[in-house]
């Protein structure tokens, strides 16, 4: 954790692009409300083989036009070299200067992978076509990506992405502090000094977290689970005990020297405001 203390510290958020007028009517005032915090940038997701391509470009430039950062995700599988280069140009026109660079995952029932079968390639692909123009996030697996063969070979992917051109990294979403120090002594062992920034996702609803947990391989820890389980549809409780783990996970952060949060947000500005105000960020 050492070399990450002498990095400025650096929060974002999170969001996924909106479906209906009134999710992106939401969607601004959620904006607007954690924009007040000064975020290093609001990151955009990308639907599985591109499948929200439009609603991210459009959710980028709404971003942008309110003043804030935004960083689109973009992945590889299920798009070719041509459809990439179209989108990168797209972003550099916009203004975009950051990016978060995954691998992604086929739509369902999809044969085809797309040309970049792994996030490596499409750093290196973004590279070759832009040089450094772009500020180039990956994700990093503390608990292990569910679908690598080992912990050791989730860590040496994990290296050729950053070997590849990537700047820093952000986390997926974890409840355990441990298995987070472990990943980025395991990341220091291997070489590597760029900022891994951890991503939280507050605990507001047991059934969808589960859900979210279950198919990106996120650890709920036993106790965690059981109290929730024990609150049964007792909304108000669940939300309370959730924002006290967070804000307890995320000082801890901190404090072992942390270099910033990234929030997953859901869209939603309440459950992230009421942390930062708990941390007095």
């Amino acid at each position: 954790m050492e070399s990450q203390k002498k990095l400025s510290r650096t929060f974002s958020f999170e969001f996924y692009p909106p479906k209906t007028a009134e999710g992106r009517g939401s969607l601004a005032q959620t904006c607007a409300q954690l924009g007040q915090l000064g975020p290093r940038f609001m990151s955009v997701t990308f639907g599985a083989g591109g499948s929200t391509r439009e609603g991210t470009f459009e959710t980028v430039r709404e971003i942008m036009a309110h003043g804030f950062d935004a960083a689109p995700h973009i992945s590889c599988v299920g798009s070719s070299r041509d459809q990439l280069r179209q989108i990168l140009r797209s972003y550099m026109a916009l203004g975009v200067r950051h990016l978060v660079a995954l691998r992604g995952d086929l739509p369902s029932g999809a044969v085809a992978a797309g040309e970049l079968r792994y996030a490596n390639e499409l750093v290196e692909f973004i590279r070759a076509e832009t040089g450094s123009h772009f500020h180039i996030e990956v994700a990093a697996y503390p608990e292990t990506h569910p679908q690598a063969k080992s912990a050791a070979a989730d860590r040496i992917n994990f290296r050729r992405k950053v070997f590849a051109g990537a700047n820093s990294a952000i986390t997926q979403y974890f409840y355990n502090a441990d298995s987070y120090f472990r990943f980025v002594e395991d990341c220091e062992d291997l070489g590597l000094d760029i900022a891994i920034v951890p991503g939280i996702m507050p605990i507001t609803n047991f059934k969808q977290l589960a859900r979210f947990s279950d198919a990106c391989g996120a650890e709920i820890p036993r106790w965690i689970r059981r109290r929730l389980e024990d609150y049964g549809e007792d909304l108000e409780a669940i939300r309370a005990f959730g924002l006290d783990v967070t804000t307890e996970l995320c000082d801890r952060l901190l404090a072992a020297g942390a270099p910033g949060l990234h929030f997953y947000t859901l869209n939603r500005a309440g459950p992230t405001n009421t942390i930062w105000e708990r941390l007095a960020l």
